[in-house]
C-alpha cells in the first residue's frame, strides 16, 4: 500500500466525484494500484477546465480519503475508477509550497524552483513523512482550536513544521469524533455560520454559533464529510431537513412537501424561496448529494 496525490480540476475533463470517485487513463494505473487500502489526497492545480489557458483553480490540496478498489470503466476503453471512501475535506487548503518547502520533494527542482513537468503527473506516489505533514496542514485549524480532540499530539509539536507526525495521525482523524468537529467546522465556515434556508447568522453569548452543519446525503446512508455534501442550517431547519419535509432542488430553490409544514414554519425560509449559498462555487451543494435527498428522504 502507498499514499499517493491524486490531482482533479475544478470542472473535471474525467468523471470525477472524489467524494465517490477517482476516473484516470492507464498509464496511472500501476500507481494507482498500490493505494488500494491506503489514503490519497486531492490535489485542485491551476487549470480549472482541460483548456490549457484556463486559470482559477486553487494550486493547493483540499481534503484526504481511502481508496477501496480499483475498477475498469465499461464505458471507456483503457481507462478506470478508483473507488473512494472516507472522503474529507482539510479544515484549510494546503498550497503546494511553504515558502522554500515543497509538501512534494518532486515538485522542486535542485535549484529550488518549481519542477512544472512534475505537476503534468495527475497521481503522484508520496512518501509517508510526506503525505503526513499534508495532513498537518490540512487540519491544523481544528487542532489548533481543541488539543483535547486529538491527545496524541501536543500542540508544541503541532507548531513545529519539521516534526513528521506518526502514522497514528490518520487513525484520529478517520474516527467520528474529530469528522464531526472537522465537517461541522468547514460547513459554518463556508456558510459564514448562516443558514442557508432562512439567512440568520444567531451568536450565542458565548460567542458560538447558533448555525448546526447537516448532511444532505445522510452519514447512516454513507454519506461524505464534505462541505458539497452539507449545508449550514439552524436546529429547527435540520429537524425539518433531516425528516424530509423540505429539500433543495437542483437550482437551489427550497422544496417544501406538500401538507407536512406548518405555515408557520414555512414562513421561517429565505422569501425569495432559494437557499443562501457560499461565496467560493466549487462548495456549492453538488447535485448528486441533493438528488439523493430527495429520492430517498424529501416526502414531496
Amino acid at each position: 500500500m502507498a499514499n499517493a496525490v491524486f490531482t482533479t480540476k475544478v470542472t473535471p475533463s474525467y468523471k470525477d466525484l472524489p467524494e465517490l470517485q477517482y476516473h484516470f487513463p492507464r498509464r496511472y494505473l500501476d500507481r494507482a494500484k498500490q493505494t488500494v487500502g491506503d489514503y490519497i489526497v486531492y490535489y485542485e492545480p491551476r487549470r480549472s477546465t482541460s483548456e490549457l489557458s484556463s486559470s482559477g483553480g486553487r494550486q493547493a490540496y483540499f481534503g484526504f480519503a481511502r481508496v477501496t478498489e480499483i475498477v475498469e470503466d465499461a464505458d471507456l476503453p483503457d481507462h478506470y475508477f478508483a473507488h473512494i471512501a472516507d472522503y474529507q475535506d482539510f479544515a484549510s487548503p494546503v498550497p503546494f509550497a511553504d515558502g522554500s518547502m515543497y509538501y512534494e520533494s518532486a515538485l522542486q527542482k535542485e535549484d529550488g524552483s518549481t519542477n512544472k513537468g512534475a505537476f503534468g503527473s495527475a497521481v503522484r506516489l508520496l512518501s509517508d513523512n510526506e503525505f503526513n505533514k499534508i495532513l498537518k496542514a490540512g487540519f491544523s485549524p481544528i487542532i489548533g482550536q481543541d488539543a483535547a480532540i486529538v491527545p496524541s499530539l501536543p500542540l508544541n509539536e503541532i507548531s513545529e513544521p519539521s516534526v513528521p507526525f506518526e502514522r497514528p495521525m490518520v487513525e484520529v482523524t478517520v474516527t467520528r469524533p474529530f469528522r464531526e468537529r472537522s465537517f461541522m467546522y468547514n460547513v459554518r465556515a463556508a456558510y459564514a455560520n448562516r443558514c442557508a434556508m432562512t439567512g440568520l447568522r444567531l451568536i450565542n453569548g458565548g460567542g458560538r454559533p447558533e448555525v448546526q452543519a447537516a448532511h444532505i446525503q445522510p452519514v447512516a446512508a454513507s454519506g461524505p464529510d464534505s462541505v458539497r455534501n452539507g449545508l449550514a442550517l439552524s436546529g429547527t431547519v435540520h429537524w425539518m431537513f433531516d425528516r424530509g419535509l423540505i429539500s433543495v432542488g437542483d437550482d437551489y430553490k427550497i422544496l417544501i412537501a406538500k401538507n407536512h409544514v406548518p405555515e408557520d414554519a414555512a414562513r421561517l425560509l429565505n422569501k425569495d424561496g432559494a437557499i443562501y449559498l457560499p461565496k467560493d462555487e466549487t462548495l456549492y451543494p453538488n447535485a448528486y448529494f441533493l438528488k439523493f435527498h430527495r429520492d430517498q428522504v424529501f416526502k414531496g
